[in-house]
């Protein structure tokens, strides 16, 4: 098999097309031969070592493909099955070994669409159901709103009835977020999106900020919200976010501020199932629609990092073995 591994941390440059043993599956494990591999920011941020990772190790977190051998344990999937996963380091490969409980059927999306759709699917899931349950009566600000998670998340605010207000770069950009049910839609580099939002809220303000830039906007972000608002910064794609006085939080209207994470949000086999089957099933009936931005080989993993990372892309990247 082949995979990408890193053995130091850095940039792009970090990440190396080496082959290696096919692995055999232990006894409540599947190997999976993959079709499609979801590049995420969290994959960049690992290679960073932003979040810190045992050396050396293989890269991504996110594919589908076909199920090519199980362990003697395993009763849910079968060799010919097709399935996708989330949460599981290794995925960057021609072939990976998952925990059979971490395996969801496809039976009506393809692996491309599943790949593309797992991770981000189900982070704006939490985001959009538990992190802040959205309802009729929100606004919802989200930066972003034309990539990966936000196209997803845009269209799963509109399913909950919630007003939504986007930021995003290019005119183009803006043409995707509204297509996906963006309410207004706020070009941050000729607008300043906190005036902005203050604008189209009279004044008030939001009642949730989801902020996967970080550093350049987390401020303003605060700035938008109405008392009592939940600010969401569940990534930092300009940068790191720096410490935070707690004081703050009062001043600016008894504030919420939450850092989430996948992993606690799929705590159980139970959540991480209904929150995969929700997202796929709104896929397959087409209530959900996926974007795919582009697609590199297995090989060039490096420049599809560098591409996510340019924040230029509008939509999914994935790779292709």
């Amino acid at each position: 098999m082949n995979a990408v591994r890193v053995h130091e941390c850095g940039g792009p440059e970090v990440l190396r097309f080496e082959e290696l043993p096919t692995p055999a599956p232990g006894a409540a494990e599947a190997l999976v031969r993959l079709e499609a591999i979801g590049v995420n920011f969290v994959d960049i941020y690992q290679c960073q070592g932003i979040y810190k990772m045992p050396l050396p190790f293989t890269a991504g977190s996110e594919a589908a493909g076909v199920v090519e051998s199980v362990g003697r344990e395993v009763a849910d999937v079968k060799p010919g099955d097709r399935v996708a996963y989330t949460g599981v380091l290794g995925a960057y490969a021609t072939h990976a070994v998952v925990p059979a409980a971490r395996l969801v059927k496809l039976p009506g999306v393809d692996t491309k669409t599943a790949a593309a759709a797992m991770l981000q699917g189900i982070t704006a899931h939490y985001l959009t159901h538990s992190t802040y349950p959205l309802g009729p009566a929100d606004t919802a600000l989200l930066h972003a709103a034309a990539g990966g998670v936000g196209l997803l998340l845009t269209q799963m605010a509109k399913m909950r009835g919630a007003k939504l207000i986007g930021t995003v770069s290019t005119e183009a950009k803006a043409a995707l977020a509204r297509g996906a049910g963006a309410d207004h839609v706020i070009l941050y580099e000729q607008q300043d999106f906190e005036a902005e939002t203050k604008r189209i809220t009279g004044g008030r303000g939001v009642q949730v900020v989801y902020d996967s830039v970080g550093k350049t906007t987390f401020d303003k972000s605060m700035n938008c919200l109405a008392p009592r608002g939940y600010l969401v910064a569940f990534g930092q794609s300009s940068g790191v976010v720096p410490p935070v006085d707690i004081q703050v939080l009062n001043q600016k209207g008894s504030l919420f501020l939450t850092r989430p994470t996948s992993r606690d949000y799929m705590l159980t086999r139970e959540e991480y199932a209904k929150r995969a089957g929700d997202v796929l099933g709104w896929i397959t009936a087409g209530r959900l629609k996926v974007r795919v931005d582009r697609t590199f080989p297995l090989a060039q993993a490096a420049e599809a990092h560098k591409a996510l990372a340019s924040r230029g892309t509008a939509g999914k990247v994935l790779l292709i073995p």
